[in-house]
């Protein structure tokens, strides 16, 4: 029964070519790593560093990466630090606006780029310290500003307390003062940042 309900096109056309033919249209899949690497194997040095050269000059994002990968410049952390600068502690007087997301990104390249614990636990820390300076600062009612804040304390706890303990000290002392600024907030935002400090550093509480 089915196939007095085929088209007349399709009735002279064996199923077997109607399958080979669908399946010669399927869109190719997106390329992946394995397939630039198999173009890159066949790249000898010159080529290679040519390529490497037009990436580094296509975006300034490139160029941080690299010199973060290989320590470049006298403090590696610093471009990141004024991304994150810039996107929570905005210019309100030149109508510049806040973003979380873009913050968060310079973190997260920088752990793509050398994921050093030290480098990120002092990324977090200074984003902390931003965001806290920035809510104290400029009055604001944007929860996702501040849950966005709350978030990233937790997440520096967790580094910073798996770190040598001068250096673990140091950024504690640097938490301990974003809470003491986050009172001011409101939200609950000073009581989310006591119950962290409280699960993570039980002794110093």
């Amino acid at each position: 029964m089915c196939n007095s309900f085929k088209p007349d096109f399709l009735r002279s056309v064996p199923m077997g070519r109607i399958v080979e033919r669908m399946a010669k249209r399927k869109p190719k899949s997106q390329p992946t790593w394995t397939d630039v690497k198999a173009k890159l194997a066949e790249f000898d040095r010159a080529a290679l560093l040519g390529l490497i050269q037009s990436l580094y000059a296509a975006h300034k994002d490139n160029q941080m990466f690299l010199h973060s990968r290989f320590g470049l410049g006298e403090d590696v952390l610093e471009p990141y630090k004024k991304t994150i600068d810039r996107w929570l502690w905005p210019d309100v007087m030149r109508n510049q606006d806040t973003s979380v997301s873009q913050a968060k990104r310079a973190i997260s390249d920088y752990k793509k780029a050398v994921g050093d614990p030290e480098g990120l636990a002092e990324l977090m820390v200074f984003y902390c310290e931003q965001a806290a300076g920035f809510c104290s600062d400029i009055a604001s009612d944007d929860e996702v500003y501040f849950n966005a804040l709350v978030r990233m304390f937790e997440q520096a706890l967790k580094i910073v307390t798996a770190l040598s303990v001068e250096r673990r000290d140091e950024l504690l002392a640097r938490l301990d003062s974003v809470r003491v600024i986050s009172r001011n907030i409101g939200y609950g935002v000073e009581d989310d940042m006591d119950s962290l400090m409280s699960k993570f550093t039980p002794k110093r509480r």
